[in-house]
């Protein structure tokens, strides 16, 4: 029987997923023992090649014959879904909505049936593919596995940040705060780093008020952080806080601290990719299996012109790699 593969959902068509796929192939992910699978439409993914002046190897697998086939990465492994289209690079719109479904339903039905580790996902527009019905691919992907409550942890291997609400509008943000929310949120990425880091943790907890303060007469500090706070320490949890988020991220704390806890999502997102550029991943803890992507967005402005970091990518195949 075969190695698991790794499941690659390829995302939006037009963006720059390709460029930096190819990028990694032939330095790095070639070389790596777990075998990866991409599904994508692969006459546009071959049209994209050509005119990226790359020439690989491609191989067209069934789903049904994924542990039956030996699959490794002398070759580019894909499953093929069709798209239609007329340009090789263009503008992102709505007509590849039923494609990009279409990828996720394929790789949801291996996983399903367990015959792959994880999936990782290229970038999506979330603006034409989610058509305002969910948050985010996070909350798209949690919905598909009937999972109420899954956890965004944004990783990279010096520090870890995740945001207790994720894609939400700030005017809905403190409405969505709650203490079983934080605890549920921090048991979850607490078990994640015991399984998968196999390091113990310390976390720090943000608060949502500037200098963790406010007049007005409800404090969420005090009635519904602390309280988290206390109820997780009784639990053996190295967690601390909360902290005024516009002075946390200075060394000092970047050294004592691995985990970083916000109340919303450009709170602790921003630092973090500030600090790292495209050196971390997106990793959906709460979902029958692990699912990563990589931490930048479609980037369809230089569509074509070989100018994209790939590190992120990598970082999410790598961290598979690892485990």
């Amino acid at each position: 029987m075969s190695i698991k593969p790794l499941i690659i959902v390829a995302g939006e068509p037009y963006s720059i997923f390709s460029e930096i796929f190819l990028k990694l192939y032939k330095k790095k992910i070639k070389k790596l023992k777990i075998p990866i699978i991409l599904i994508i439409s692969k006459k546009l993914f071959k049209k994209q090649m050509l005119r990226l002046k790359y020439s690989y190897r491609l191989n067209s697998i069934s789903p049904d014959e994924i542990l039956k086939t030996k699959i490794d990465n002398n070759f580019i492994n894909l499953i093929d879904v069709n798209f239609k289209f007329n340009k090789i690079f263009d503008k992102i719109s709505y007509k590849s909505s039923d494609y990009i479904k279409k990828c996720f339903n394929v790789a949801l039905n291996i996983l399903k049936k367990n015959k792959a580790i994880g999936l990782i996902n290229g970038p999506v527009s979330k603006k034409h593919f989610l058509k305002k019905k969910h948050l985010g691919i996070t909350e798209y992907l949690s919905k598909k596995n009937k999972i109420h409550h899954s956890v965004m942890l944004i990783f990279n291997n010096k520090l870890a940040v995740s945001p207790i609400t994720t894609h939400l509008p700030l005017k809905y943000v403190s409405k969505q705060i709650t203490k079983e929310k934080i605890v549920h949120n921090v048991i979850k990425i607490n078990n994640f780093y015991k399984k998968y880091i196999k390091k113990k943790i310390c976390i720090a907890v943000l608060g949502l008020n500037p200098h963790c303060e406010t007049i007005d007469n409800f404090s969420e500090e005090e009635k519904i952080i602390i309280p988290a706070i206390k109820t997780l320490k009784k639990k053996n949890i190295n967690i601390h806080g909360p902290f005024s988020s516009d002075t946390f991220f200075q060394k000092k704390n970047l050294k004592k601290f691995q985990v970083v806890i916000g109340m919303y999502h450009d709170q602790v997102l921003t630092p973090i990719k500030t600090l790292y550029k495209f050196d971390a991943v997106n990793i959906t803890l709460g979902l029958p299996y692990l699912r990563i992507s990589p931490d930048h967005g479609t980037n369809n402005e230089m569509l074509g012109q070989k100018k994209s970091d790939p590190q992120s990518l990598y970082s999410a195949i790598n961290f598979f790699n690892k485990i």
